[in-house]
């Protein structure tokens, strides 16, 4: 698994609650919802490879 990096993010108040509550509708922390959507964004673009890991990975979010 990569090195995970922190950061500030700063981000409009209604957006952060509309986040969270995808998130909790999701079962996900705000932070993995948060990672997941960058990460599909990424994947739609061409951006990101996708990667291959036993276990299922990213493939066990269930996309909605």
């Amino acid at each position: 698994m990569a090195e995970r990096k922190s950061f500030l993010l700063r981000i409009d108040g209604e957006v952060l609650d509309a986040l969270k509550k995808w998130a909790d509708d999701d079962l996900r922390s705000l932070n993995g919802q948060i990672e997941f959507l960058l990460r599909r964004a990424l994947r739609e673009k061409r951006r990101l490879e996708e990667r291959e890991e036993a276990g299922g990975g990213e493939s066990s979010y269930n996309e909605q």
